[in-house]
């Protein structure tokens, strides 16, 4: 018995599945292909490169401009800034893979890269609900008591809410990590997804990692509903306070940054719920992408259009930084062209 154990470790490393008693071991998944056309697959690697260079450019310009400027020191917009660090790092785990697959044409991410995936995707994820909570708590405080709103949202609190949100999320990734892959994978190692999603990974493991998943996917999904609802009650106090406002520019300002807030973590939460309790479906891949899409890559894109570009704090900033950049060589160029003009006469 110990020679098979032996040479099934030995096949272990040369192999997809590995021999191990009675069923196969899993050393990497297979993901889902949404078509079989080479031109359709192009197309998507194409597609989803510009969102994810647009994504990139939209959160780095915010943070660029939230460090450079004083004036966007405050808590909303170091929030905001941690918010867009998050964004940038939440939509590298899953989209440059998907891209880089279509592109060569393969599916195939080993265990150890799966793994990776879904701690930092849970990582990431859950540090997102946590920091948008902590802004909806800001902005709640900020309509709702503003005369206390330096004494409350102090440097040291501020730094205090998103370095325990960012730990959080850490800790709650690796207790989910650490379950799903402490037994050996069996069965089917076809992932119908476009990366490692836990539900999918979950449908090939075995039962006693499963119940034990369940229950902590059942435990976050109690902890994500109270910090909706929180972030109910918060809004609903702010939007009381905003019609209560005598300024329509007040109330137009404050809607306009508390609403698509709102509406993004709805989406967030309601999409990523709908994944984890609902059914999985093997047979549509564009649902699955669809779905998929909603929590994955609608944030991170969105994100910097609803927080930096309907902000004219953030525009004001940026446009200043293209000054800086661009119209120094502009001068310059102009001033060697009258040098070139004087010289010639």
């Amino acid at each position: 018995e110990s020679d098979i154990l032996y040479s099934c470790c030995i096949k272990m490393n040369y192999s997809t599945l590995a021999v191990m008693g009675n069923f196969s071991v899993i050393m990497e998944f297979f993901l889902m292909e949404y078509s079989s056309n080479r031109e359709l697959q192009v197309l998507h690697a194409v597609l989803f490169l510009l969102i994810y260079i647009a994504a990139l450019m939209g959160n780095f310009l915010t943070i660029t401009a939230i460090v450079t400027d004083s004036h966007l020191h405050s808590p909303m917009y170091f929030f905001l800034s941690n918010l867009s660090l998050l964004d940038i790092s939440y939509i590298s785990v899953t989209l440059p893979k998907f891209i880089v697959n279509s592109l060569t044409h393969s599916q195939t991410i080993s265990l150890l890269g799966c793994a990776l995936q879904i701690f930092f995707f849970s990582f990431l994820a859950s540090t997102e609900v946590a920091l948008l909570v902590a802004m909806s708590y800001d902005r709640f405080v900020a309509i709702c008591q503003p005369l206390h709103y330096g004494v409350i949202m102090t440097p040291a609190r501020c730094i205090w809410v998103a370095t325990s949100s960012w730990l959080s999320g850490f800790f709650y990734s690796a207790i989910h990590t650490g379950n799903m892959f402490r037994l050996p994978f069996s069965g089917s190692n076809v992932i119908h997804q476009f990366f490692c999603d836990i539900p999918h990974v979950l449908k090939v493991s075995c039962s006693e990692v499963r119940n034990t998943e369940y229950v902590l996917l059942a435990t976050s999904s109690t902890i994500v509903l109270f910090c909706f609802g929180f972030l109910i009650i918060s809004y609903t106090y702010i939007f009381s306070t905003v019609l209560k406002m005598p300024s329509v520019e007040g109330r137009y300002k404050a809607l306009s940054t508390c609403s698509p807030q709102l509406i993004i973590f709805f989406f967030f939460v309601l999409s990523g719920m709908v994944t984890v309790l609902g059914p999985l479906s093997d047979t549509s891949p564009i649902q699955n992408l669809l779905i998929s899409m909603t929590y994955t890559i609608l944030p991170p894109f969105m994100n910097p259009i609803i927080y930096s570009l309907r902000n004219t704090k953030i525009k004001t900033a940026l446009c200043r930084i293209i000054k800086i950049v661009f119209v120094p060589r502009r001068k310059c160029h102009v001033l060697r062209i009258l040098k070139c003009k004087i010289i010639h006469d």
